[in-house]
């Protein structure tokens, strides 16, 4: 009787049917043998074909695929399977049932023929054509070659293994062979067995493996660096142990102390407190006993060094002299009278409580300062200042762009180069517990994913805490108690609240002309002339050129970009001199002409005088993080329908403004002179210059006003005039913030006059004398009162709305 897979064989593609299993996440190849775990649903199946020819399909079933659900079981199937034979069946080693099988040919899968049994399918084998030529003769001997090297490097193969693969002639039994490798995926396998043409079937294997062969031969040559490496590392600590054996036997020892010895000294000579030196005696026992070779080693000795090297206890600063301290901020900066007072209190309170024996960093004790102003004010050299006034070591730490909070904590030992954070590593460069340590920009620290350094400073600066403060490297308390914190920030909005309730604000508003002048003589001057390579006799600044340089070329609340000019000018000096054959007995003079030659066009101009040149235009006053300055708010009405246009990039709270500014000029239209009729038929423009910078704030609302009312009457409004304050639809003028800042920045831009809320009046007493006696102040409770200073008599312009006569405003005490 014949074989009937010969039958197949012989037949051109007949179509015949068996039972069919469907495996889950398995590929069984023609030429290999392998066991199946038989559960209760394949029961059906295999009972068939052992009560047939012991022949059965195996076709893997697709991974989407959902065994419980109403789908047929050929749309779950992969097209492409084997016909294989049960060679036993029973228990297989783990307990379960199961069968034995040998996979023999592919298969084309077909339909289910019998609803009854769903389990049988029609099929058509897909047996390997071999079709000898040169190229499948060398595709053999390089797939076989490029198997047996990887076998060759894959620890836990045999030999007989390997001689198994290389006894393989067939070449689609070698390629089907390979399929069981560990390295394919299910999807490859399945790839592997739908690729019917050999010589595609054997160069994907060869491919496969030769990627296999170059990630073993990495692996292997890593594997064998660091067994040298570690052979090598252990050889030397052996010879060098023989070497001390021999020379503590010729009498030969160095008698010079050891790295160990010396850290061991290092430690015992530190201020510790116990639950240090306890933690540190620990690690040094520990370090003893590891090998030097050990990567912990260094770890260890690394964690000694920073513990060796940090002032434990280690003050450095001397009495405070409250005199001594008057002179040193007297020679650092001119003016801020207020905030040099507020210093000399805060550290005579510290002198008081040292006298009285109390610890003055201890909890329940004065607060942290923060300096907050603009730019250039001095907010830093204040800092230097109080530490010089109290003979302590100076660090400042810029937290501009911190966002990692291990930046200041530091990260744990269990990461490979971890090292404490900024605040430990500030304090051993300053080699004092008690430095003056200036948090710079602490209102522009970050928060991310990494945390929020912010949050790490609370510990910092409240004084219940940080003598006990905890850095992640270190994990032993550091007490900070001793270290005078110093905050500063150009604007306190964006410091979060639970920071800012551990500080108390000092703040530094901009200087006047003459504060800029007498700082610029007393220190700027003489500070650019040894930058620039200038002997004072060789070149002298008269006030006039200081003036120039402040009026035309900068307009700032600090002296920065005055002190950046200085040196513009100064610069042209060291040139010109350089330049010259004969050296001068006399100082080369500065005046302005020569500043503006040096520094060439203006930069700043009167703009209030060159704006307010027709009806619509009033000037307002702003606060910014860099000081107060002066904006222009202009109105313009056109025929049109009943429209309010706002532009020049206002937030929410500026287009609310200009409504209710509208709204009120418009209830009050008659005692305005303006026909009531007048917005039914016309649209309004209103346009904030500068439309690239965003603004936002309620305190321009009086502006606005002032502006609409001055384009519908045709009025002009006084181009000595600035106003700021809130307005309400009643036409009440309503307090705002930051009158110091504006009124300076008014100062500045000569601007002398200043419409103000009333309530506002108290804050005029935090201004300068001198820009006090300079300026008017008009405090005002309604708009009423505004219009009537703001706006100048009737005027007449050509041109200006011919169809609307204008009458004169009547107003009302």
């Amino acid at each position: 009787m014949s074989d009937p897979i010969h039958s197949y064989e012989a037949t051109p593609r007949p179509t015949f049917s068996l039972p069919l299993l469907a495996l889950e996440g398995v590929v069984v190849f023609p030429h290999t043998v392998v066991s199946l775990a038989v559960d209760e649903a394949m029961l059906p199946t295999v009972d068939a074909a052992l009560k047939g020819d012991r022949r059965l399909l195996l076709v893997a079933r697709r991974p989407e695929s959902d065994p419980d659900s109403d789908i047929p079981l050929r749309a779950q199937i992969f097209d492409i399977g084997v016909v294989a034979r049960i060679e036993q069946s029973g228990m297989l080693p783990n307990g379960t049932n199961g069968i034995v099988v040998r996979g023999m040919i592919r298969a084309e899968i077909g339909d289910a023929l019998d609803p009854d049994h769903p389990w049988r399918f029609s099929f058509q084998l897909r047996p390997d054509q071999v079709l000898p030529s040169p190229e499948l003769d060398a595709l053999i001997l390089e797939t076989r070659a490029v198997v047996d090297a990887v076998l060759e490097l894959r620890p836990g193969v045999s030999q007989e293994v390997r001689n198994v693969v290389r006894a393989i002639e067939d070449p689609g039994h070698l390629a089907d062979n390979t399929g069981y490798s560990p390295d394919y995926t299910f999807a490859e396998r399945q790839d592997l067995l739908e690729t019917f043409d050999l010589v595609a079937r054997l160069t994907k294997v060869r491919d496969f493996y030769r990627v296999q062969l170059a990630l073993l031969e990495v692996q292997n040559r890593i594997r064998h660096e660091v067994q040298e490496n570690a052979a090598k590392q252990q050889r030397d600590f052996f010879l060098r142990q023989q070497i001390r054996a021999i020379q503590k036997e010729l009498g030969e020892e160095e008698e010079e102390v050891s790295d160990l010895d010396d850290l061991r000294a290092k430690l015992a000579r530190t201020q510790m407190s116990d639950v240090v030196r306890k933690e540190a005696d620990r690690e040094l026992s520990r370090l003893q006993r590891l090998n030097e070779s050990s990567p912990e080693y260094q770890m260890v000795r690394t964690y000694l060094e920073w513990l060796a090297e940090l002032p434990w206890n280690k003050p450095t600063g001397s009495p405070i002299d409250i005199a001594f301290a008057r002179q040193v901020l007297d020679e650092d900066h001119y003016g801020l009278t207020q905030i040099k007072e507020r210093i000399l209190e805060y550290l005579a309170v510290k002198q008081r409580r040292a006298a009285l024996g109390e610890d003055s960093g201890r909890a329940g004790r004065e607060p942290i300062l923060a300096f907050v102003g603009p730019p250039g004010v001095g907010k830093t050299s204040l800092g230097q200042s109080i530490a010089r006034a109290l003979g302590r070591n100076f660090v400042r730490m810029s937290l501009g762009g911190v966002r990692d909070e291990a930046e200041l904590r530091g990260f744990r030992r269990t990461y490979i180069g971890s090292q404490p954070g900024r605040l430990i590593q500030e304090l051993r460069r300053a080699g004092s517990s008690d430095p003056v340590i200036l948090l710079d920009e602490i209102d522009k620290l970050g928060n991310d994913y990494r945390g929020d350094p912010a949050s790490a400073l609370l510990e910092v600066l409240d004084p219940e805490q940080n003598n006990t403060f905890t850095d992640h490297y270190l994990n032993l308390p550091f007490d900070l108690s001793q270290v005078l914190f110093i905050a500063t920030a150009n604007s306190w909005d964006n410091v979060p609240p639970a920071l800012r309730d551990r500080m108390e604000v000092i703040e530094l508003s901009g200087y006047i002309e003459d504060e800029k002048v007498q700082i610029a003589q007393t220190h700027l001057v003489p500070r650019q002339l040894r930058a620039n390579g200038l002997r004072p006799s060789e070149a002298e600044v008269n006030e006039a050129a200081l003036r120039t340089i402040i009026g035309d070329y900068t307009r700032e609340a600090g002296v920065r970009n005055l002190e950046r000019h200085i040196g513009g000018v100064l610069r042209k000096v060291t040139r010109r001199l350089a330049e010259q054959s004969e050296v001068s007995d006399h100082a080369l003079l500065v005046d302005p002409a020569f500043v503006r030659t040096a520094l060439g066009r203006q930069r700043f101009f009167n703009e209030a005088k060159e704006r307010i040149d027709q009806p619509g235009v009033a000037t307002g006053l702003v606060w910014t993080p860099v000081g107060g300055d002066i904006i222009f708010v202009e109105a313009v009405v056109m025929e049109g329908s009943r429209e309010l246009k706002i532009t020049g990039q206002l937030g929410e709270v500026m287009r609310e403004s200009a409504e209710a500014a509208l709204t009120y000029v418009r209830s009050r239209a008659r005692e305005l002179g303006i026909d009531p009729a007048f917005f039914d038929h016309h649209a309004i423009h209103i346009h904030v210059p500068a439309g690239a910078v965003p603004k936002d704030g309620p305190s321009a609302g009086i502006t606005m006003a002032t502006a609409l009312a001055s384009a519908a009457t045709g009025r002009l409004v006084r181009d000595d005039v600035a106003m700021t304050g809130e307005i309400s639809l009643r036409g009440r003028v309503l307090p705002i913030g930051g009158i110091k800042e504006k009124a300076l920045g008014a100062h500045r831009a000569g601007i002398r006059t200043i419409i103000l809320p009333r309530r506002n009046e108290a804050d005029l007493d935090d201004l300068p004398r001198e820009v006090f006696d300079e300026m008017t102040f008009v405090p005002v409770d309604t708009l009423d009162q505004v219009l009537q200073t703001a706006l100048q008599p009737a005027a007449t312009l050509n041109g200006l709305r011919s169809s609307q006569r204008v009458a004169e405003p009547q107003y009302v005490e």
